[in-house]
């Protein structure tokens, strides 16, 4: 009888699998007992590392991992009503058995971390009018030491708002703990200046130390340069009075008068990190306002672009660290500030890692500031726009190297098509592109690395025992125009309205601003070549590179049959990464919907699995008892910016039971 090469092949498979030597498909069963562990923090920990001692998943069988549950907050919007789109970019924390988060209404919501089934929810009625995105990155928690644990608000939710406000909720029943603050609220506009509807809120979670709950804020960038302020304010968890105010004046300026604290502040508005045991709480800051033109801060960005330990019973600056000095780019951190233990032969050094948008790495002294790695100040291009100016340096880390490319030329030009390569070529030959640090100009600037990175929000992993962080980047360069006042106004009186995309009015500055991402105009691929997005691993001890991979497919990016034959070239993502003891790296980022499994050593991709819609928050893990299974969740909520449908499922996967 003759057998097709077809039928040969499923019954070499069939043959394999009764063998236990599956083409692929572990047989390997997950350990009836182990370790358990949580995710008490946004970060895993205080520190911000996002790694799990957990090792029931492991790289022989990940490849196993099913859909465990399921859950739908229902708080979706598609940006077609009043109101922005949502994009649901929460990571969970695990207290005790009980998984809590927040929707981008700033619902939060108590779910029962092995079934998923809800406990309570709490709706503090957000007002969403004028938000640019709806979203809300995680919350934090906190026992107080002096209550009985049977106690009302013994232990505490902690809650930002879109709409400036500091909830504390009784991680029991979801209900106010009416003894912070206002009956369980703290106002956090009083002081920071007449913020316009949406222009001043909460997306990432306070960070707790000791007895004290610390928050920056969101200030919506290229407003105006009397913005709100962006101060740093530390309550007490237990009644909300306000211990300390830190606001980013060049030193011996006061933070407040009468009250007020000074408009146009550098803010903070990624997650902080904390050192309980040498009381510091590290703070990555944004730009002075506006972001493109800085000619009027004298002075005011002393403290933008960088990383800022804080004294956490006083909020008085303990050191800091400029990663771009007098920041025209939009160059903020929006990545946590990551702990770690520098590794030398005399011993661990306390460090703490600094992401960047430019794709930029600094390993930092955690007691000092000073660098652990070598940096230089290297000369960058000049010629600001009139009015402004450029520092002739900024720093650049020698170790480890630049994650991103630093150039773009025209004869660097990307297209699916040679109609895309052209049109790309064209826009990159009309403007300004010297390389990293461009100054923006009325011509037009090429900015590569891009507005949104390099490194954003979703910060990096570090796995200490195999000495390795993990990190992802995003290669998609901008276009950024200076708007000369007059030629803007006109425009707004021609259009009857402002600009709805692409365009900043940057108030009291002389040019207005245009800022789009770099695509082609036919087929909306990124002018710059691929990879547009990386996974990479980094030895904690050199600074080299262990390892590079492409993150993601083209699926949704290009026609078929293009994205098939490209392959995975790397897309735009944005979330992070997380690590586990067992040597994997989860991920979700990328536009293309996957959650994904690397081999940390190695970087090796040995799972996927298609989510509802893009996953652009950090996943997190754990495992609540040694006889139950190890639960990886992560949120599923997409992104307008990149281009992805919004979405409101929550999901974990898990070993089959």
């Amino acid at each position: 009888m003759r057998i097709s090469h077809r039928m040969g092949w499923l019954l070499t498979s069939m043959i394999l699998a009764l063998l236990g030597l599956g083409t692929g498909c572990s047989q390997e069963e997950p350990p009836a007992s182990g370790p358990t562990a949580g995710w008490p923090r946004y970060g895993m920990d205080d520190g911000g590392r996002r790694h799990s001692p957990l090792d029931q998943i492991t790289p022989e069988n990940v490849d196993r991992l099913e859909v465990a549950w399921e859950y739908r907050t229902g708080d979706i919007l598609d940006g077609s009503e009043s109101f922005a789109p949502t994009t649901f970019q929460t990571t969970p924390i695990l207290v005790d058995e009980t998984l809590f988060f927040c929707s981008p209404f700033n619902r939060v919501i108590a779910l029962d971390a092995e079934t998923g089934e809800e406990r309570w929810t709490h709706d503090p009625e957000t007002d969403l009018e004028g938000v640019y995105t709806l979203n809300c990155r995680g919350v934090s928690a906190w026992t107080d030491s002096r209550a009985r644990r049977t106690e009302v608000c013994s232990t505490r939710i902690f809650s930002g708002t879109l709409d400036g406000r500091l909830i504390a909720l009784d991680a029991e029943t979801g209900r106010p703990c009416d003894d912070f603050g206002a009956g369980g609220t703290v106002d956090l506009r009083r002081g920071v200046g007449d913020p316009e509807p949406g222009e001043y809120g909460v997306t990432s979670p306070p960070v707790v130390i000791g007895d004290r709950v610390v928050t920056g804020s969101m200030v919506l960038d290229n407003r105006r340069v009397d913005a709100p302020s962006g101060v740093v304010r530390a309550y007490s968890a237990r009644s909300g009075k306000l211990l300390w105010a830190w606001n980013a004046l060049v030193p011996g300026e006061a933070t407040s008068a009468e009250g007020e604290y000074r408009r146009g502040t550098t803010n903070a508005w990624g997650a902080l990190s904390a050192d309980a045991e040498r009381n510091l709480v590290f703070v990555p800051t944004g730009n002075t306002s506006p972001d493109y033109f800085g000619g009027h801060r004298d002075g005011l960005d002393y403290y933008s672009s960088s990383i800022v330990a804080l004294d956490a019973d006083s909020g008085e600056p303990v050191w800091s660290f400029q990663t771009v000095h007098h920041d025209i780019w939009d160059y903020d951190i929006g990545s946590q500030p990551v702990l770690f233990d520098y590794p030398t032969e005399q011993g661990a050094i306390p460090g703490v890692i600094a992401a960047t948008k430019m794709g930029h790495l600094f390993f930092l002294d955690r007691l000092s500031g000073e660098p652990l790695l070598p940096v230089e100040e290297r000369s960058v291009p000049g010629r600001a726009a009139p009015g402004d100016f450029v520092s002739p340096t900024q720093p650049f880390p020698v170790k480890p190297p630049p994650l991103h490319p630093h150039e773009l030329a025209p004869e660097d030009a990307y297209g699916f098509t040679p109609w895309d390569k052209n049109d790309c070529r064209k826009i990159i030959e009309s403007a300004r592109s010297q390389g990293i640090f461009t100054p923006p100009s009325t011509q037009g600037t090429i900015q590569y690395p891009g507005m949104v990175g390099g490194m954003n929000w979703g910060s990096l992993s570090v796995d200490s025992g195999r000495r390795i962080l993990v990190v992802n980047t995003q290669r998609v360069a901008t276009y950024v125009r200076l708007v000369p006042r007059q030629e803007f106004e006109e425009m707004v009186e021609r259009e009857g309205s402002m600009p709805k995309f692409g365009f900043e009015p940057q108030e009291g500055t002389p040019y207005a601003l245009e800022r789009v991402p770099l695509l082609s105009p036919q087929l909306g691929a990124p002018c710059n070549p691929p990879p547009w997005g990386t996974l990479v691993a980094v030895d904690l001890a050199t600074g080299d590179v262990v390892w590079e991979v492409p993150l993601g497919n083209t699926r949704n990016l290009a026609p078929w049959p293009i994205w098939w034959l490209l392959g995975d070239v790397g897309v735009p993502n944005l979330g992070g990464p997380i690590t586990t003891a067992s040597g994997l790296t989860f991920i979700g980022a990328t536009t293309d919907g996957y959650l994904r499994a690397f081999k940390t050593a190695t970087g090796d991709e040995l799972w996927k699995a298609s989510l509802p819609t893009s996953a652009h928050a950090t996943p997190m893990t754990y495992r609540v008892r040694p006889d139950g299974r190890q639960f990886v969740v992560v949120a599923a909520g997409g992104h307008m910016l990149l281009g992805t449908e919004p979405g409101d499922a929550l999901i974990a996967y898990a070993l089959p039971e």
